[in-house]
C-alpha cells in the first residue's frame, strides 16, 4: 500500500495553479500539523495488516513547514504504519523555502526522494508564472540537496507557456539535463478555470501556437532519450531504476490512503476524500470513510475501467493475462471492440501479453481513455 500526505500551504499561489493550496500563517500551520497527526493515527488503524511501500508528501509546498513539524509528521507515520524495508519517501519542495539545514534534516529523517519545482530556467518566465524563486536560487538549492546526500532528485518543468519559444524551451531542457537529475517530470500548461492565467486574455494571446507546442512536446522526448532517460509514463522520464514508485502505484491499482486536507484515497475497492475546508478539517480531521459524502464503492465494471485507463498511462501498458486473473473475464470479452479499433489505426499495440499506447496513441490518450468507459 501507499500513503499520500497533503500539505496545502504555500508562500504565494502560482498563477496557473488550481491545486488545493493557499498561503497561511504560523498558527494555522501548527494547528494543521496537529490535526494531520491525529488523522494519521486513525488512518493507521485501517491498515494494520498492510505495509507501506511508499510515502509521498505533496502540496502546496511541504518545505514551507519547519524541520520540527516535518519530523513530527514522519515520526507519527512510523509509529502508526508498518513500512517495507526499502520504502520510497518522496517530498515535494520549492526553491525559496529551502536551506542547507532543512535539506540535511530531511535526508536524516529518511526522506530519500526529492521533487523540486523549477518549471523554467528563464527568470522572466518564472516571474510571469508567479513563482517565488529565480533560477539562481534553484541552482543553489539543488547543490545543497546533493551535498545533503540526496541521490534521487526529480525536477519539474513546464512547456507551452505564454511567451515561451521553441528555442527558450530547448534551453530550459538542455540546462536541466546538465544537472543530471534522476527523474524529470515535464508538463504542458493547461489553463484551469479559476486561475489568474485563465482570466488573463493578454497572457492567453501569448501562448505558443499548436505547431510550436507540438514541437516542444516532441523535443522533450527526443532530448531526454538521447541523455538516457526513458519515458515510463505520459509526463514522466527517469534514468533506469529511478521511476517514482509512488506514482507507478496509482497506475498499477495499488491501494493508497490519503491524509490531509482534501486528500483522496483508494482503499478496499472504495474511493473517498477528505474535507477541503481548513478550519473544519482542523476541528475534525478524521471521519470514517463510509460516512463521507463522496464515499464510493467501485463496481466490477468501474474497477475494470480504471485498470485500463490508468494502466495505459504507462509506456509498458497493461497485462492482458493480469486482467483476466484479476477480474475472472478476458480483456477481449469486455473491451475487444475498442482494442481492435485502435490497433487497426496503430494507436494501440499488443506484444508479449502487454497492451500499450503507441507514440501516436499517447498524443490522443485522453480520447482513447474515454473509450474504455463501459457504456
Amino acid at each position: 500500500m501507499e500513503l499520500y500526505v497533503h500539505i496545502p500551504f504555500c508562500i504565494r499561489k502560482c498563477n496557473y495553479c488550481d491545486f488545493l493550496s493557499f498561503p497561511s500563517c504560523e498558527e494555522e500551520r501548527e494547528a494543521y500539523v496537529e490535526a494531520l497527526c491525529q488523522e494519521i493515527i486513525e488512518s493507521g488503524k485501517m491498515a494494520l495488516d498492510q505495509k507501506l511501500r511508499s510515502i509521498f508528501i505533496g502540496g502546496g509546498t511541504p518545505s514551507i513547514l519547519t524541520i520540527g513539524q516535518m519530523r513530527r509528521i514522519l515520526s507519527c507515520v512510523r509509529e502508526n504504519f508498518q513500512m517495507e524495508e526499502q520504502i520510497e519517501i518522496s517530498m515535494e519542495a520549492n526553491p525559496g523555502t529551502l536551506n542547507e539545514e532543512k535539506l540535511k534534516a530531511y535526508h536524516d529523517m529518511g526522506i530519500n526522494r526529492l521533487s523540486i519545482g523549477l518549471q523554467s530556467t528563464e527568470d522572466d518566465c518564472l516571474k510571469m508564472l508567479g513563482r517565488i524563486h529565480n533560477f539562481d536560487q534553484f541552482k543553489e538549492n539543488y547543490q545543497w540537496a546533493r551535498e545533503a546526500g540526496f541521490q534521487n532528485v526529480n525536477i519539474d518543468i513546464m512547456s507551452a507557456l505564454p511567451g515561451q519559444t521553441i528555442s527558450s524551451y530547448k534551453k530550459t531542457l538542455e540546462t536541466v539535463l546538465a544537472f543530471e537529475p534522476e527523474h524529470i517530470s515535464s508538463y504542458s500548461l493547461i489553463l484551469e478555470e479559476g486561475t489568474p492565467f485563465y482570466e488573463d486574455d493578454n497572457l492567453i494571446a501569448q501562448l505558443p501556437d499548436e505547431d510550436s507546442e507540438r514541437t516542444m512536446y516532441e523535443m522533450t522526448q527526443e532530448l531526454l532519450m538521447q541523455k538516457g532517460y526513458h519515458r515510463y509514463e505520459i509526463s514522466n522520464y527517469s534514468k533506469e531504476g529511478k521511476e517514482c514508485i509512488h506514482n507507478l502505484g496509482y497506475w498499477d491499482d495499488v491501494p493508497y490512503l490519503g491524509v490531509g486536507l482534501g486528500a483522496s484515497s483508494y482503499w478496499r475497492g472504495c474511493r473517498f476524500s477528505n474535507e477541503r475546508d481548513l478550519s473544519t478539517y482542523i476541528k475534525k480531521p478524521f471521519i470514517p470513510p463510509e460516512e463521507r459524502e463522496d464515499f464510493q464503492k467501485l463496481s466490477l465494471e468501474e474497477k475494470m475501467e480504471e485498470y485500463m485507463f490508468l494502466g495505459l498511462r504507462k509506456r509498458s501498458g497493461v497485462s492482458i493475462s493480469g486482467f483476466s486473473q484479476k477480474y475472472g473475464v478476458s480483456m477481449e470479452e469486455i473491451f475487444g471492440k475498442v482494442i481492435d479499433r485502435y490497433k487497426k489505426i496503430k494507436l494501440l499495440e499488443e506484444k508479449e501479453d502487454r497492451l500499450y499506447l503507441t507514440d501516436a496513441g499517447i498524443d490522443v490518450s485522453n480520447h482513447i481513455f474515454c473509450e474504455f468507459l463501459i457504456k
